[in-house]
């Protein structure tokens, strides 16, 4: 009967653990991005490398972007530096250097103080040379 009674008692903590995780990120904050990569497409050299990538808070707390890398000097991001309230919606926008001639792929690493930091935008295309 003893065996029986700490079996249970263990099977109980067990559970009880496992159910005092899976809250405690539930309630953390987060950041949603309507999408994580835009592709260009087939582009031409010198035109306008500029994207936007539209963000929302949907969390309970401001979010802050404390600081946003891109993987290359010819990719120039700008954001949101206010903290965006919660169900409020921030922006990224990037550039790329069109005038290098040829397929690229770049990532922007995003860091805030949301759960699900950092995060990871992709850029795309190809880029053709002028006529």
């Amino acid at each position: 009967m003893k065996k029986l009674i700490v079996i249970m008692v263990m099977f109980l903590a067990v559970l009880t653990i496992q159910a005092q995780d899976k809250p405690a990120a539930a309630s953390q904050d987060s950041i949603i991005f309507a999408s994580t990569v835009h592709d260009y497409g087939t582009i031409v050299q010198a035109s306008d490398g500029s994207c936007e990538f539209k963000f929302t808070n949907k969390g309970k707390a401001p979010i802050v972007l404390n600081d946003v890398k891109a993987s290359c000097g010819c990719t120039v991001p700008e954001w949101t530096r206010t903290p965006v309230a919660p169900g409020a919606n921030g922006t990224i926008k990037v550039t790329y250097n069109t005038n290098n001639v040829g397929a690229f792929s770049k990532s922007i690493t995003v860091n805030s103080n949301a759960v699900n930091n950092p995060l990871v935008l992709i850029i795309k295309g190809t880029v053709n040379a002028k006529q």
